[in-house]
């Protein structure tokens, strides 16, 4: 199955990348041929806004992809961020690739992304299926529980359809991939957890009456070139009974390994980020030597 798959391994920027140094560790990725750039949301933290930092760097750029991973959707409008979606699809077509997921990974962040109580899958749902009326049909209708518009246009549609990934591990979250998505870009999760959620996909899309192309799931990992700090250790340990050896790679050693794990699960697509405040040349340059000859021509 590996051997039909393109296989394909972006960097994610971590908290090492202040945001004056941002520009230049965009030219260093366009520089180098890194296939993509991946951006999480962190409000309460340095990092970038993943839509300015993807707009900043797709007008910087012209190969890069930029993708956010993941950027919260619920409590937010959807329409606006079709509008978003569809103007960065016109400005770099093909280079843009939006990840969503349900809630934010800091809990103080929550009330950032207000919904009406107990319901905030079902925005997502809702948000999902407006969206991707609204990114493919010139004239939209639609009346839901939460959004409704009527007539409504956003006057440009991407060329080429844009996919739309979520993230995810819940049970909840892999049906409503298989529903409503086009990939899925999960995160600390064992290789054979992995599997698991692939097929669980797979069987709510058929489900469905719908498929979720092969190559379009995914997985970030954090990689510690010299060991897992404990801090990192028992913070994972909080989200997950996984030793976090099987959850981090501890060395560019351990994450060809992991990946290679990955990719016999039925994985393609990886998102390696720094464990800590490395410089991103360093990063680059042991991604370029120990994860990109992972990458195929398939």
């Amino acid at each position: 199955m590996a051997e039909d798959l393109k296989i394909r391994l972006g960097v994610g920027l971590g908290t090492g990348t202040a945001p004056e140094e941002f520009g230049a560790a965009v030219d260093l990725l366009e520089r180098t041929g890194i296939d993509s750039l991946w951006l999480p949301e962190a409000v309460y933290s340095p990092r970038i806004d993943p839509v300015v930092g993807l707009t900043h760097a797709l007008a910087r750029t012209s190969k890069l992809k930029v993708g956010t991973g993941v950027m919260v959707l619920p409590g937010r409008d959807p329409v606006l961020v079709a509008k978003q979606l569809a103007s960065l699809a016109a400005l770099a077509p093909k280079r843009v690739l939006p990840v969503f997921g349900l809630k934010p990974a800091r809990d103080a962040e929550l009330p950032l992304f207000p919904v009406p109580p107990g319901r905030r899958a079902a925005v997502f749902d809702e948000s999902l299926r407006l969206i991707r009326a609204l990114l493919e049909h010139e004239e939209v209708a639609f009346e839901g529980e939460f959004f409704r518009v009527e007539g409504a246009g956003l006057g440009l549609r991407p060329a080429k359809r844009l996919d739309l990934w979520l993230g995810g591990k819940a049970p909840g979250a892999l049906r409503r991939v298989g529903r409503l998505a086009d990939g899925w870009l999960a995160s600390f999760i064992t290789p054979e957890e992995a599997r698991a959620g692939r097929e669980a996909i797979q069987k709510a899309a058929a489900e469905a009456g719908r498929e979720v192309e092969a190559d379009h799931f995914g997985i970030s990992l954090i990689v510690a070139e010299n060991g897992i700090p404990d801090a990192l250790a028992a913070s994972v340990g909080a989200r997950s009974d996984a030793d976090p050896s099987r959850l981090i790679a501890g060395s560019w050693s351990a994450a060809r390994d992991l990946v290679a794990e990955y990719i016999d699960a039925g994985l393609s697509k990886f998102v390696l980020y720094p464990a800590g405040p490395e410089p991103i040349e360093r990063f680059v340059e042991n991604f370029v030597e120990h994860a990109v000859p992972m990458q195929n021509t398939a």
